[in-house]
């Protein structure tokens, strides 16, 4: 499908008021986020409205936010490592700590000049890491700013990129799928070098001589339940605008032109890889 054919497809901003027990948290780039790796690679930039992060050979870097929250809605503005990014990794991801962490993930696998990026997002749920999905973007993720969003509630999680739906994963626990709704995470981002299998593979690594590898980032807002250690979120979840069961019949349409045109890995389709049993919650997950 072409540009022209995509723009066609108007999408609907639903903008709900949260309400006073809502615990919503508006953050900048600068202020509710720490560098935890690779400080030499971080440059805050137009007076802390934008980051960048920087892979180099001898370190990547990354940030997380402060905060910890149990479900929200987060999103920032990134442009990717533009030219030859074969080998790199970019992320934009939820995650808790621990052994059995869970962890709702953005992947951006870099690729060489003239080549699409790849999208590849995953679910994780006490550890547990089985559930990719990949896909082409319908843009250049390189050549400009681009909107990524990440939506966690007690039904669904749902990924966004540009206000587009392209994959939900839904709370399936009664028929025995696990799904993350008992720890709570916090967002982060990071490049690296994933040269052994990122791009075609691994087969083709990094080039060094185009060092230093630079990702932006801008207008990072999280609007969330948070997490102190104690006590309930359900009174915060509850009445928020992101607390959906399911996408509208808009984004339902959204979602399916996604897939339909632009989805190149599902494992919800790899019988092979499952010995022709498939998880459980694949007959229950878009197509």
């Amino acid at each position: 499908m072409d540009v022209s054919s995509a723009l066609s497809f108007h999408f609907i901003l639903i903008a709900i008021i949260c309400t006073a027990i809502s615990s919503t948290v508006y953050a900048d780039i600068y202020s509710d986020i720490d560098v935890t790796w690779g400080d030499n690679n971080a440059w805050v930039l137009n007076n802390g409205q934008e980051l960048q992060l920087a892979l180099t050979n001898y370190s990547g870097s990354g940030f997380q936010s402060y905060k910890e929250f149990l479900f929200g809605s987060v999103d920032i503005s990134m442009k990717l490592v533009p030219g030859n990014s074969a080998g790199t990794v970019t992320t934009f991801y939820l995650s808790s700590t621990g052994e059995g962490h869970d962890e709702i993930d953005m992947e951006f696998l870099g690729n060489v000049s003239g080549e699409p990026y790849i999208l590849h997002t995953n679910i994780y749920v006490n550890g547990s890491a089985d559930k990719e999905q990949q896909f082409y973007l319908w843009f250049d993720p390189a050549a400009d700013f681009h909107n990524y969003s990440l939506l966690w509630n007690p039904q669904q999680i749902a990924i966004f990129v540009d206000g587009l739906p392209i994959r939900v994963f839904a709370n399936n626990e009664n028929i025995g799928v696990p799904y993350p709704n008992e720890q709570a995470m916090r967002v982060f981002s990071s490049i690296w070098n994933g040269d052994q299998w990122a791009t075609q593979g691994g087969r083709v690594k990094i080039d060094w001589s185009y060092s230093p590898f630079v990702a932006s980032y801008m207008n990072f807002n999280t609007d969330v339940c948070e997490w102190n250690g104690n006590g309930s979120t359900s009174q915060c979840w509850a009445t928020n605008w992101w607390n959906q069961n399911s996408l509208n019949y808009a984004q339902q349409g959204q979602l399916q032109w996604v897939r339909s045109n632009y989805l190149i890995y599902d494992y919800c389709k790899d019988y092979a890889r499952f010995n022709y049993q498939l998880p459980a919650e694949c007959s229950q997950q878009p197509q």
